[in-house]
């Protein structure tokens, strides 16, 4: 009889991984950076076990998004006092804080457990190439599911 292999939080190897943000576009960077944070690529992944890995996402000032985005889309925060709520557009967000576009992307894709927070530490997002991670040696990650885009318009007499 076979058994199905079940991690134990003492057996899981953590790594590092450094993903590029410049030109990708927000949903897509962030559900492949939430699968390798919860480990979901790992053959030995158990949905009861955190066996992620460490995500450095660099240049967050520089990640796309599709449409009126930048202008319509808001994110919501509570100043816990009546009458305070603030609401700030993306485009106001990228300007002054852009890592924290991403930081609520991905953990909006993360489980809302205690294990999921626990998750959310160990994505590290900057604005810039420079991060304070070097000494962890993170090897570059390149994502599967980013299309590339067309320069030139399509039409019937175009073929590229």
């Amino acid at each position: 009889m076979r058994t199905t292999y079940m991690a134990k939080p003492n057996e899981v190897e953590r790594k590092w991984y450094i993903v590029d943000a410049e030109g990708k576009t927000l949903g897509r960077l962030a559900s492949e950076v939430a699968a390798l944070i919860r480990g979901k690529h790992k053959p030995q992944f158990t949905p009861h076990v955190d066996t992620g890995d460490f995500v450095v996402v660099i240049n967050s000032e520089k990640i796309h998004l599709t449409g009126k985005k930048m202008e319509n889309k808001k994110y919501y925060r509570h100043s816990l006092h009546p009458g305070g709520l603030k609401v700030t557009v993306a485009q106001n967000l990228i300007a002054k804080y852009p890592e924290r576009v991403i930081e609520s992307a991905v953990h909006g894709m993360l489980p809302k457990t205690r294990m999921g927070e626990k998750m959310k530490l160990r994505l590290k997002a900057y604005a810039g190439a420079a991060h304070p991670h070097e000494a962890q040696k993170p090897e570059a990650y390149e994502l599967h599911g980013q299309l590339k885009r067309r320069t030139v318009p399509w039409n019937k007499y175009n073929t590229m």
